[in-house]
């Protein structure tokens, strides 16, 4: 077992425990049989959260029989997964695998309808740290079945300075060269700049990448332009108010990401349900 599969583990073992207690009263006064269960699309929506029913399944003794991957498509009336086990273990369990995959996909699905709007744009759409505690690693994966990429997973895989940060320096080149040699060489820095300006200072000091905070189209296309003239290594990013009515016109602008918080904590379930059969 690989350290992210222990960890994915660990994961849904705490979601059983938190339902489970000190355990299932049902389970304490019934009859163990065999039994079969099927989870039910009544919505539509893209599918993820098979990686962690799976390593459910994997400590718990469940039979799964897929009939779709993460990352894929579902519409009212498909079956999307097919369950047999001991009546007791998979009644105990019911909740926290639609838990699962109700959780993943809602996020899945949003973010499937943001990547959708960019099709054909050289620009990719990210993630933020806007995430539930606890729930990161889960949810940042939702959002690469949904075709997002992820940002950073934290705060020690790249150094971005924000509005607050940048509060608290004076000098900001001599800040960057004092703390490139601090940081780890692989690590990036990111600026967060509000106006051309800042931009141009953030790229004159050496910024691997420039977030454009809330910065209007016609600001963010002068950063690109300057960016193409004197700075091509740079990375673009654009975030901050950004919609599915407006992520388009972003694109546009020439950006190479377009960070959004919004697909992981906008995004609603879906409708599916368990169903048993003998």
């Amino acid at each position: 077992m690989t350290v992210s599969q222990r960890l994915i583990e660990d994961f849904v073992r705490r979601a059983v425990e938190e339902d489970l207690g000190r355990g299932d009263l049902f389970a304490r006064i019934s009859q163990s049989r065999p039994l079969g269960a099927y989870i039910l699309a009544k919505s539509e929506g893209v599918f993820a959260g098979r990686e962690y029913i799976e390593a459910l399944a994997g400590i718990y003794p469940l039979k799964l029989e897929w009939k779709i991957r993460d990352g894929e498509r579902f519409t009212p009336g498909d079956r999307l997964l097919e369950i047999r086990g001991d009546s007791r273990d998979l009644l105990s369990l019911e909740r926290t695998i639609l838990d699962l995959a109700l959780h993943a996909s809602g996020i899945a699905t949003l973010t499937a309808r943001y990547v959708a709007e960019l099709e054909g744009a050289d620009c990719v759409l990210l993630d933020t740290r806007k995430t539930r505690p606890g729930l990161r690693a889960f949810e940042k994966y939702a959002v690469r079945c949904g075709g997002g990429q992820n940002h950073r997973m934290g705060l020690d895989d790249c150094l971005m300075l924000k509005d607050t940060h940048l509060r608290a320096i004076g000098d900001l080149e001599s800040f960057m060269k004092q703390i490139r040699r601090q940081i780890p060489f692989t690590a990036k820095i990111e600026i967060e700049c509000e106006d051309l300006e800042m931009a141009r200072q953030a790229m004159a000091a050496g910024a691997d990448i420039v977030m454009c905070d809330n910065m209007d189209s016609a600001t963010i296309r002068e950063v690109v332009n300057l960016r193409n003239e004197r700075y091509p290594h740079i990375l673009l990013e654009a975030s901050g108010n950004v919609t599915l009515e407006t992520i388009r016109t972003l694109a546009g602008t020439g950006v190479d990401a377009i960070s959004s918080g919004s697909i992981i904590h906008q995004a609603t379930w879906p409708d599916l349900s368990m169903k048993v059969e003998a």
